[in-house]
């Protein structure tokens, strides 16, 4: 079978290319442009080839019985309803996170969470859209994907293979990407089972990346060793800010090591071939007492 190779934008992502790195702000910026502008920043200084958002209809999303359910904020105490409207960012917004990313050469996409949400997204054209794993059921959020013709990444946390496939099988004929996750926030490392990534892309025909929601930075770049395409890890101003996925998130200074370090073991990787770098013969000559003569490092 031919590896699988699919563009996002005009990146090429496959096995034995550069890792797709993603800085997931998702909802970290706590409903403030100022945030969200400033995580762009360190992304694009860190070297991430794009950044990622969570978009909602709150109508659509909030079930009906949740809607006046009340919760303490930072703003005070409001609905769920409310709460979700006061972090979501709206056309506004995202003509200036259009514009930000654009002047900083970084890509950004979103997380859609329902149809109107798909619709609000296509108007800026994005690199490619990502299911989220709460919705990778969502047979109808799936079909509108599928109709964009975008790329369409899908994560795989809380999901059986059975759902994955049924996912898979709903996304036929668009260009797909397959994120090994786990679903907990933030996750302990013997739940983050790296070995599904080998798993997902002996079954299906697409690249397989990871979504990381652990603390700290080894797992992920374990996560490149074992052979993910892309990586997605939520960025943060500061762990200690208000949210739910702060916890789980790298903070500038950790997204910068993290790409760092990356790029540092994919250039170890080399290429399976044994040769004598020309740095190996002055030591050569020196400690070896039988030689024979040395392979060409040229090939």
């Amino acid at each position: 079978m031919a590896t699988p190779v699919v563009y996002i934008g005009d990146r090429p992502v496959s096995v034995g290319r550069p890792a797709y790195v993603i800085g997931e702000i998702g909802i970290n910026h706590n409903g403030e442009l100022s945030n969200a502008l400033a995580l762009i920043d360190h992304a694009a200084a860190a070297g991430c080839d794009a950044v990622k958002f969570q978009k909602r209809d709150p109508i659509t999303c909030v079930p009906p019985d949740q809607r006046d359910v009340m919760r303490d904020t930072p703003w005070g105490r409001m609905s769920y309803l409310d709460y979700r409207y006061r972090i979501e960012f709206g056309e506004n917004e995202y003509d200036e996170i259009d514009q930000h990313c654009k002047d900083r050469g970084i890509a950004w996409f979103a997380s859609p969470w329902d149809v109107p949400s798909v619709e609000f997204l296509e108007r800026y054209e994005p690199v490619c859209h990502k299911v989220a794993s709460a919705c990778i059921t969502d047979l109808e959020l799936l079909a509108a994907l599928r109709a964009t013709d975008r790329p369409v990444i899908i994560s795989t946390g809380m999901s059986t293979m059975d759902e994955i496939r049924q996912a898979v099988e709903a996304l036929d004929g668009v260009p797909l990407l397959i994120a090994h996750t786990t679903s907990t926030y933030p996750c302990p490392p013997a739940e983050l089972n790296l070995r599904m990534i080998g798993r997902l892309a002996e079954e299906f025909d697409a690249p397989v990346g990871y979504s990381g929601h652990e603390v700290g930075l080894q797992t992920t770049v374990a996560a490149v060793v074992l052979g993910a395409t892309f990586v997605e890890r939520h960025i943060t101003l500061d762990r200690a800010m208000w949210g739910s996925d702060q916890a789980a998130s790298v903070e500038p200074g950790g997204l910068a090591r993290l790409v760092r370090d990356i790029r540092t073991v994919e250039a170890a990787f080399g290429d399976g071939e044994k040769v004598v770098y020309e740095s190996e013969l002055p030591i050569r000559q020196k400690l070896r007492r039988v030689t024979s003569a040395p392979t060409d490092p040229t090939g």
